[in-house]
């Protein structure tokens, strides 16, 4: 079991009926609601995995470039990401803006946190500690290489 954050709710106490529309809307209306809803819960979740498999592999990527003293960001890189996920958003119907700002809000995540990894890095350098160990904080890995 995880250790529970005091500022999030805990979610084995989540309920997925939580709505103050009840009692307001017809009962079917009601459980559409409920129905789609839970669809939404579990996109959500899935979400979550995936974005912290992503943070798993990106945060090999900072440890890569600490290691061989490469800039935490890579603008070219960066910028083919956001072109091709754009052109996927147009594909899927979704709004390619809104795709482009999540994806630079990861990928200032990941530049964060490769700037960290390099820190460590460094700061292990000069005091003769073994280099490639994660960062202990409270933060989460890098979601994206950027």
């Amino acid at each position: 079991m995880t250790e529970q954050n005091q500022d999030r709710p805990d979610t084995e106490s989540y309920d997925p009926s939580a709505s103050s529309l009840a009692g307001e809307v017809d009962q079917s209306v009601m459980a559409e609601l409920l129905s789609i809803r839970s669809s939404i819960d579990n996109i959500d979740a899935t979400l979550v995995f995936l974005l912290a498999e992503r943070f798993k592999a990106t945060q090999k990527v900072g440890f890569l470039k600490a290691a061989h003293s490469l800039p935490a960001g890579d603008p070219g890189r960066e910028a083919a990401q956001i072109a091709r996920l754009r052109r996927l958003a147009e594909e899927a119907h979704l709004d390619p803006a809104f795709a482009e700002k999540f994806l630079n809000f990861i990928i200032g995540e990941v530049i964060r946190h490769h700037e960290a990894i390099a820190e460590d890095h460094q700061a292990a350098g000069n005091n003769g500690a073994a280099a490639g160990q994660p960062r202990r904080s409270s933060s989460a890995p890098s979601a994206v290489d950027a």
